[in-house]
């Protein structure tokens, strides 16, 4: 059958859930065989692009969680940290926790309008913070504090735990796998030595 450029046969077009392999190829008038599986591998190319957006949008969605900034440092510097407390489901975030890592000296902690906290000491160090505040669902929340890094090492480890209206309590320091989550960690750069 032989049909000029743009004609269809109804017949050859692929039916609903048919296999790429049982499509035909149309003849066109100069005779060259265009095959129907390219036309399917634009839409199937389109379907793929879709899937690969969606797949790049939820992690972000799902991995949204309390976190520590900033992610570098150096070692023995003064840094003003941000805590991020964001509410992505359904229940209400009542506060959020911070234990101090050894070696780490909190000297000032910011307390936005609306919210209390309550802190820890061993000796006359702060070892942790415990911040109440409401962030309804959809809503994020942010506080910082002032801590001198310790002169050693190469990361700190904040533990940092969010409480939710219904009770419950969930630890974003350490991923299902088993590994610290980066969002907890503030790796450090080496002191400059004069």
């Amino acid at each position: 059958m032989t049909r000029t450029i743009g004609e269809r046969s109804s017949s050859l077009r692929p039916r609903l859930g048919e296999p790429l392999a049982n499509l035909e190829a149309d003849t066109i008038q100069s005779g060259n065989r265009v095959p129907r599986m390219l036309q399917a591998a634009h839409m199937t190319k389109g379907l793929w692009v879709v899937v690969l957006a969606i797949a790049l949008v939820v992690p972000t969605v799902v991995q949204a969680h309390v976190t520590i900034a900033p992610r570098q440092s150096t070692q023995g510097a003064t840094e003003r940290y941000t805590v991020r407390i964001p509410t992505e489901g359904t229940v209400a975030t009542t506060g959020a926790d911070l234990e101090v890592p050894e070696g780490v000296i909190v000297e000032v902690l910011q307390v936005p309008a609306g919210w209390t906290y309550a802190v820890e000491r061993a000796e006359d160090r702060i070892i942790s913070v415990r911040w109440q505040i409401d962030v309804k669902p959809g809503e994020f929340a942010e506080v910082g504090f002032v801590a001198r890094n310790p002169r050693e090492g190469t990361r700190i480890v904040w533990t940092l735990r969010q409480r939710f209206a219904d009770g419950t309590v969930t630890d974003w320091t350490m991923a299902p796998n088993g590994t610290v989550r980066p969002t907890a960690v503030t790796q450090l750069a080496a002191m400059q030595r004069r």
